[in-house]
């Protein structure tokens, strides 16, 4: 196999601009690919020094909302991050203590789900 890294994930979305600034204002990710492809965009975020990418895209092939699930972002500062995103109104379960640390979990507004984990 050639396969050396995963690149993007795609998160449906209904909308791009919220999920856009869900991802930048709420997260802090950053801005990698904004691109008009006809009557499509392409749009690309991530966090900061990240190599693999979230397409936010209304969907490939029949993807239902939500179809993102079990990502794990990992975190340096989990309170911190945690109080951030509650700060922009995100509901977030946890940080919890759990056998293999710490861990909380968030949806974005189209309902795909991540798990936040403490390095």
């Amino acid at each position: 196999m050639t396969i050396s890294r995963i690149r993007t994930l795609t998160a449906p979305v209904a909308d791009q601009d919220r999920a856009l600034a869900f991802y930048v204002d709420s997260m802090g990710f950053e801005v990698r690919t904004d691109t008009a492809m006809g009557e499509l965009r392409w749009l690309e975020v991530a966090p900061p020094g990240s190599d693999t990418a979230i397409v936010l895209h209304p969907g490939f092939g029949g993807m239902q909302l939500p179809a993102l699930t079990g990502v794990i972002l990992e975190s340096g500062d989990i309170d911190a991050d945690t109080e951030r995103l509650r700060g922009s109104g995100v509901e977030v379960d946890g940080p919890n203590e759990l056998p293999w640390g710490r861990q909380a979990t968030f949806s974005d507004p189209d309902g795909n789900g991540f798990v936040l984990s403490a390095a």
